[in-house]
């Protein structure tokens, strides 16, 4: 959903086509795009210009963290998985062999993953028990950004929450969260800082109370999947998402806005204020 600063969680949440990312907005343009790049800080990494060993041995797990969004194909086929978080713990914190069993046994139990499971390979898992290791491996390392695309999926309400909780534990450490996510309760649990997206595009950025409580979101689409919640109106959103690949020329939400002008379908809302709306409402 979205990045924060250190020591604070950001999320961004999405129904539908809609997918988050917060920290996305900090620095962009009047249209939703990136400002100018940064010159980068010392010490710095390329990312886009690394090799795979400076990738694998001074980013994965050690800056970047990352909770997949197909857990089961990330995950060695032809290792266990008290495998995969003893390699983890080894590589990452450098654990002792001695007391790595108990570590194996700390880093399941924090994503709530089963002990005597640890012993399973990935195609004897569940997708939720897939889900779970994932996340068990991605928090081993602590690292200083977390990237977790859509980590509840297939887990029950109860391990939904836990997992939000941890987390938000990771965030709260002073480490910055991104988490991409479709679950609008998770990202109210997680959240300081939500950021919506439509067909592609970031709409809104908002705080977490501000957005959840009042004065609620701005921007149409925002509102309306607030709307569409069970504990609220249950409501559905009319119409169905664009066709990424065919835009309209204006708004990509104004067939399904009941606020839609003839500025809304002939051009494009510049990001301001929060919002990329023509008539957002007012705060």
């Amino acid at each position: 959903m979205s990045t924060s600063a250190p020591s604070a969680a950001s999320a961004a949440s999405a129904a539908a086509s809609a997918a988050s990312a917060a920290s996305a907005a900090s620095g962009a343009d009047g249209r939703g795009g990136p400002a100018a790049a940064a010159t980068p800080a010392a010490g710095s990494v390329d990312l886009i210009a690394a090799d795979e060993r400076t990738l694998a041995r001074t980013v994965r797990g050690r800056r970047v963290g990352l909770v997949p969004q197909s857990p089961a194909a990330h995950l060695t086929p032809v290792r266990t998985v008290r495998a995969h978080l003893a390699e983890s713990l080894r590589e990452l914190t450098g654990t002792p062999r001695a007391v790595l069993p108990a570590a194996v046994a700390a880093a399941a139990e924090r994503a709530a993953f089963p002990a005597d499971h640890l012993d399973r390979y990935p195609h004897e898992l569940s997708g939720g028990l897939a889900q779970r290791a994932a996340t068990a491996l991605a928090l081993v390392g602590d690292a200083p950004l977390l990237l977790a695309d859509e980590p509840t999926t297939g887990l029950d309400r109860d391990l939904v929450d836990r997992t939000a909780d941890e987390l938000r534990r990771h965030a709260d450490a002073g480490r910055a969260l991104l988490l991409i996510t479709h679950d609008l309760a998770a990202a109210r649990r997680i959240a300081d800082r939500v950021a919506v997206m439509y067909a592609g595009r970031i709409v809104e950025v908002a705080a977490a109370d501000r957005f959840f409580g009042a004065p609620g979101p701005r921007h149409p689409y925002a509102r309306g999947l607030l709307a569409a919640l069970p504990e609220r109106d249950f409501t559905p959103i009319p119409g169905m998402p664009p066709e990424l690949g065919a835009l309209p020329d204006g708004c990509a939400f104004a067939p399904r806005c009941a606020h839609a002008t003839d500025e809304c379908l002939r051009t494009v809302p510049r990001f301001t204020d929060g919002a990329a709306c023509h008539h957002p409402q007012e705060a």
